[in-house]
């Protein structure tokens, strides 16, 4: 345990050789071994070259018009009145997003396909590792399997296609190791895509529905990012949502003004910072968007107290209803 920023980025920095990420063998063969943040060393500075360059700002500033058709789509499909459980309607749109990032354009059938058995893995991943016929652990491992399968049949097919992309997928496809001349085997590449999927989906939907929470609760917080929403808006050039460097880095998220570097660290630091944080604030401040301007939300329960899902999320998933604004 650190209690002080200062040891946090000596450790976090110039330290994290000495410290190795472990789960349990049970949750590796759910996501995959290979997968990169089960590992540290010569591994994950190559995985984590491979990574960086699909989530940069210069890439994931042309996925904005699909992201925000996926965030109007996600609020247009929750918005009829009804109570919906919050965390479980962002983790659609975190879901889609993840997918857009990794894999660019992906059939309709390829997609529903992931969507149906990653939501079978993620609901046995923190059960107990029971092999059982009918337990979510054993449902998870027999879905695995064949997410597994699908990755390789998308794979194969980008491979027959000679796709040149610049997504995710296609950089793992296209890797050629200089020393040895080989290619990233299909099993490889598998365990890190759905390492993205899981990484990027409850980390950003618990936030999302923490931020939903708040706004709700504080109606000068609200104004306030409405004023602040309004005002990008206004500053768009042909009625697209603008983002420059400046806005994303400045979102609410990281603003702590009056803080000692290294306070607050929600995308960590160092060699094991999130490689996706860039997407992260981005779809984060895309929905935001346009939730405040052009939806409204009641929370059902104003219980105020937490859950852990496993992560800390509003009670009961922040249970509420949305409709569009006037």
């Amino acid at each position: 345990m650190l209690s002080s920023p200062e040891a946090i980025r000596y450790v976090l920095v110039t330290q994290a050789h000495l410290f190795k990420p472990t789960y349990p063998k049970s949750k590796e063969k759910l996501i995959g071994p290979s997968a990169l943040f089960f590992h540290h060393g010569d591994y994950h500075t190559k995985m984590r070259k491979l990574f960086q360059p699909s989530f940069s700002q210069n890439v994931i500033r042309n996925l904005i018009p699909q992201i925000e058709a996926i965030a109007t789509s996600a609020l247009d499909s929750i918005s009829g009145g009804k109570v919906v459980n919050t965390f479980y309607e962002m983790k659609k749109f975190t879901f889609e997003v993840a997918v857009l990032s990794i894999f660019g354009h992906l059939d309709t059938s390829y997609k529903e396909m992931l969507k149906k058995n990653y939501n079978v893995l993620d609901k046995g991943y923190n059960s107990f590792s029971i092999k059982l016929p009918g337990f979510s652990y054993t449902k998870s491992v027999m879905a695995r399997r064949r997410l597994g399968k699908i990755l390789c049949e998308i794979i194969e097919e980008k491979r027959e296609n000679r796709v040149d992309e610049k997504d995710l997928l296609g950089r793992l496809i296209n890797f050629k190791d200089h020393e040895n001349g080989q290619l990233l085997t299909d099993d490889l590449i598998a365990d890190n895509v759905i390492g993205v999927l899981f990484a990027a989906q409850d980390t950003t939907a618990s936030l999302l529905t923490w931020i939903l929470k708040y706004l709700h609760d504080d109606s000068k917080l609200l104004q306030a990012v409405k004023e602040e929403q309004k005002a990008i808006f206004e500053a768009n050039v042909g009625g697209e949502l603008g983002l420059t460097r400046a806005q994303t880095r400045n979102m609410p998220l990281t603003d702590r003004v009056g803080q000692k570097p290294n306070t607050f660290m929600p995308f960590g630091n160092g060699v094991h910072a999130c490689p996706g944080n860039e997407v992260a604030k981005l779809e984060i401040l895309i929905l935001i968007h346009h939730l405040v301007n052009k939806y409204r939300w009641e929370v059902v329960e104003s219980r105020n107290g937490v859950q852990c899902n496993p992560y800390p999320i509003p009670w009961r998933g922040l249970p509420a209803k949305f409709w569009k604004a006037p």
